[in-house]
């Protein structure tokens, strides 16, 4: 882990979601850190979990990055919510890029849920080659869910 964050209170979800998930559940395999949150700091791509002291994770490694671009490119329907990185700076928008140009090229539904996610859908310039963007992450999800919305029921004719 390094210096990532880590959300301690999220540690038995993230173990729940894995056992629930079991195949489906991709993990990344390798991580792109550095040793500080800048383009110019020492960087470093190591295997998943092996983030060394005075590092951080900024984004998937290059073998994580082209694994999900294989998957989603070969998808019928993706939902994505969250960039693989720190998009905003390179390197650290290499993962984010290569999913994000296999989703464009792809041939499935995608659906782009949150304020990061489309800002660099948006940013690559890929925003007409997928099926929607929405910048409201956990509405887009709770919708997919079949939550109901009182304003888009009184719009629903039926």
């Amino acid at each position: 882990v390094g210096n990532s964050r880590v959300e301690q209170d999220k540690t038995d979800l993230a173990t729940e979601l894995m056992k629930i998930g079991g195949d489906k559940l991709i993990l990344p395999v390798d991580t792109h850190c550095g040793d500080a949150f800048s383009s110019d700091c020492n960087k470093l791509v190591v295997n998943a979990g092996e983030i060394p002291d005075g590092f951080e994770g900024l984004d998937i490694g290059p073998r994580t990055a082209a694994m999900y671009a294989d998957i989603v490119a070969n998808a019928k329907t993706v939902v994505w919510n969250g960039p693989m990185g720190v998009f905003e700076m390179p390197p650290f928008d290499e993962g984010t890029r290569a999913v994000a140009e296999a989703l464009a090229k792809g041939t499935g539904t995608s659906i782009i849920g949150g304020g990061d996610s489309a800002a660099a859908i948006r940013q690559l310039g890929f925003e007409d080659k997928v099926s929607h963007v929405s910048t409201g992450g956990g509405a887009s999800l709770a919708m997919l869910e079949g939550k109901k919305f009182a304003a888009v029921e009184i719009l629903d004719p039926a």
